[in-house]
């Protein structure tokens, strides 16, 4: 059975463990979001270097609720930094098997893949690779994972943070990319962030293994964001086919930003 990429289709939003305000109140900041047609909650569970296998389980788990009471999907993200595999696995299993209450689970689960910290690449890629297998394994094949990634303008553009990325093998084990385009980071005004998402998604279509992946496109930090950029960013997802996008992340985005983006399809396909 072919894993859905349904909760990676239309308009998203992202919580990291930093972001006091959501987890402060759950319910109020995903009843903002639903408010703003956002369809998909990408909620970060903890990193290689947290306290805790999973941040806030409490809170987690209400956020799962919420969304779900709102018929948004709930995406759990994990920040692996690669040094101990077993580690991290054990870290990703405990978000993965995280249940409500009322036995309420995330609808997937995506690995952010940018850690440099393991030297050369071909250890990390190595060690990606065993991570990324165990992850499968655990999940079985109809259970959809997402893979961050990069921004491949910027992996173009930086020499020697990681040239060797391994687009066709994260391609043969996830079902859908989400690549942190960013495109704050790499040039400012409303074509330059065009011309950022219109490139992210042409470089990857172009690596191996990669024509057909679907994509949802992450583009630029909200806080720093212009409303044009925003709206540019916003029309060249849909330009480029990408089944869904977002801003990172929900705290810094405006009224004005959630306005641009009403031209992201939502998940059903239909116009916004």
């Amino acid at each position: 059975m072919t894993p859905s990429v349904d909760a990676y289709r239309g308009l998203g939003t992202w919580v990291d463990i930093y972001d006091a305000r959501a987890w402060a109140n759950p319910d109020a900041a995903v009843a903002d979001m639903a408010s703003h047609g956002v369809g998909t909650l990408y909620l970060q569970t903890g990193n290689s270097s947290a306290k805790n296998a999973v941040f806030d389980s409490p809170a987690q788990e209400a956020f799962i609720r919420a969304a779900h009471a709102h018929h948004m999907k709930v995406v759990a993200w994990y920040l692996p930094n690669l040094e101990n595999v077993q580690s991290d696995f054990d870290r990703v299993a405990h978000a993965i098997k995280l249940e409500t209450s009322d036995g309420q689970h995330f609808d997937s689960f995506a690995l952010d893949i940018e850690s440099t910290n393991v030297t050369p690449e071909e250890d990390r890629n190595r060690a990606l690779d065993e991570l990324s297998l165990k992850i499968r394994m655990l999940v079985g094949p109809s259970y959809p994972l997402g893979a961050i990634i990069p921004s491949p303008v910027g992996i173009a553009k930086q020499a020697g943070n990681w040239d060797t990325f391994p687009y066709e093998a994260v391609a043969k084990t996830y079902d859908v990319f989400v690549p942190m385009g960013y495109y704050t980071f790499h040039g400012k005004g409303a074509a330059a962030a065009s011309a950022d998402a219109l490139g992210n998604v042409r470089i990857l279509r172009e690596q191996p293994g990669c024509a057909d992946m679907p994509i949802h496109l992450i583009g630029g930090l909200a806080e720093k964001s212009t409303t044009a950029e925003v709206q540019a960013f916003a029309n060249a997802t849909q330009k480029s086919g990408c089944i869904g996008a977002s801003l990172y992340s929900w705290p810094g985005t405006t009224k004005a930003d959630w306005k641009a983006l009403r031209v992201v399809r939502p998940a059903t396909g239909k116009a916004p």
